[in-house]
C-alpha cells in the first residue's frame, strides 16, 4: 500500500494542505481570477476557482477550502447569499470568508460582515494586500480546522457504534458484544470468533489501558493482511467489571468494559471515501486516487486496464468537478479528503 518512491511527493502535499493553503477564489470576471490565481499560486497556495455562486457552494462542499475569497457582486446568486449559505452549513461554517468588493458604502460593508465574513478588501484588488489579510485569518482558521477535525473524529467513532465496533471485558479478555462487520473483520484478520479476543488485542489493551484511564490516547493496534490493514482504537470505557477478578484488574488499571472501534484501511476504502466525499464516479475516484499517488496517465491506464488517453479524459472531468487546473491541485484536494475520512491512512 505504501510506495517509498512516492513518499516525498505525498509528504509535500500533506504538509501544504495541513498548513492551511487551500484557497477558493469566487469571481465572475476571468481577469480577476487569473490575477489572483497567479499571485496565490506563486506564493505556494493551492488554488480552486469558481465563477458563480452555485459553483462556489459546490466547490466548498467538495474540497473544504481553508479560506474563501468571495466577490460580492455576481449575476444570479451574489456573494452575500453564498456567504450566508456557507455559514449556514455545519460542514463549511468554520471557513473564513474575505469579501472582494467595489462597494464602499458603509451599509454594504456592514452587510458583508453581517453574513459572517471575517474581512473585506476593496477593488481594484491588490494581491499583496490580499495575501497579508489571508495570512492573518488563516492562523485562526488552522485552530478552527483542528477543532473541526477533532469533532469529526469523535463523530466518526460514534457513527461506528453499531457498525464496526466491539465491547470487550478486561482483564479476562472476552468479547461481550460486537457488530456484524466487526465479527467479519476479526475472523478475517485474526481468525477469532466471540467470545475469544485476539491475543494481540488483549496484550495491547493490557499494556495501554492504565494510561488510557489517565486521559492518554493509546496508539492504534494494527493488524495487517496483504495490502490492507485493520486499525483498532479505544473509544471509551462503558462499564466496570464486578467479577471476582476485578480487584486485581483495578490494581492494574485495566478492569472494565471497553468499547473499541475497528476500521479497515486499504486502497479500496480510500477510493470509496473520495468517491462519496467529492461526488465522483467510481472510475473518476480511481483515477484521482492514483494521481494522488503520483502515477502518470500511462501508469493509470496500465493499472485500470485502459489507455492513457482515457485516463486523461477522466482527469479533465475531475478538474472541472473540483474546480482545479493542475494535477498537483487535484492531488492536494484528494489527500485532504482522504485524511478527513480516514485519518490514519497513509499514501
Amino acid at each position: 500500500m505504501n510506495d517509498p518512491s512516492l513518499a516525498p511527493l505525498a509528504a509535500s502535499l500533506r504538509e501544504e494542505t495541513a498548513q492551511g493553503d487551500l484557497v477558493l477564489i469566487v469571481d465572475d470576471v476571468p481577469d480577476n481570477l487569473a490575477m489572483l490565481h497567479d499571485a496565490l499560486d506563486e506564493s505556494g497556495y493551492t488554488v480552486l476557482v469558481a465563477t458563480s455562486g452555485e459553483a462556489a457552494l459546490m466547490r466548498a462542499a467538495q474540497a473544504r477550502p481553508d479560506i474563501v475569497l468571495l466577490d460580492a457582486m455576481m449575476p444570479g446568486m451574489d456573494g452575500f447569499e453564498v456567504a450566508r449559505r456557507l455559514k449556514g452549513d455545519a460542514a463549511t461554517a468554520h471557513i473564513p470568508i474575505v469579501f472582494m468588493t467595489g462597494l464602499t458604502e458603509t451599509e454594504h460593508l456592514v452587510a458583508a460582515l453581517g453574513t459572517g465574513a471575517v474581512d473585506y478588501v476593496t477593488k481594484p484588488i491588490k494581491p499583496k494586500e490580499v495575501l497579508a489579510r489571508m495570512d492573518v485569518h488563516l492562523r485562526g482558521a488552522r485552530h478552527a480546522r483542528q477543532q473541526a477535525q477533532q469533532a469529526g473524529h469523535a463523530r466518526n467513532a460514534l457513527d461506528a457504534f453499531g457498525y464496526a465496533s466491539i465491547t470487550v471485558r478486561m482483564p479476562e479478555g472476552r468479547v461481550i458484544w460486537q457488530t456484524s462487520l466487526a465479527r467479519e473483520l476479526l475472523q478475517r484478520y485474526a481468525q477469532t470468533t466471540a467470545p475469544a479476543m485476539p491475543a494481540a488485542m488483549r496484550d495491547w489493551l493490557a499494556q495501554h489501558l492504565p494510561a488510557t484511564r489517565q486521559g492518554v490516547e493509546p496508539p492504534p493496534l494494527v493488524l495487517v493482511q496483504g495490502a490492507a490493514e485493520l486499525q483498532v482504537r479505544v473509544h471509551q470505557q462503558t462499564g466496570d467489571d464486578d467479577d471476582d477478578g476485578a480487584g486485581q484488574g483495578d490494581a492494574q488499571g485495566v478492569s472494565g468494559d471497553w468499547l473499541l472501534i475497528l476500521r479497515e484501511v486499504s486502497d479500496g476504502a480510500a477510493i470509496e471515501a473520495m468517491r462519496l466525499a467529492l461526488k465522483l464516479t467510481a472510475r473518476e475516484a480511481e483515477v484521482l486516487y492514483w494521481v494522488a499517488k503520483g502515477k502518470t496517465n500511462k501508469d493509470i491506464g496500465d493499472i485500470l486496464g485502459s489507455s492513457p488517453a482515457t485516463a486523461k479524459k477522466h482527469l479533465e472531468r475531475i478538474y472541472v468537478k473540483l474546480g482545479v487546473e493542475t494535477r498537483t491541485a487535484a492531488a492536494a484536494v484528494a489527500l485532504k479528503r482522504i485524511r478527513e475520512s480516514l485519518p490514519q491512512f497513509q499514501l
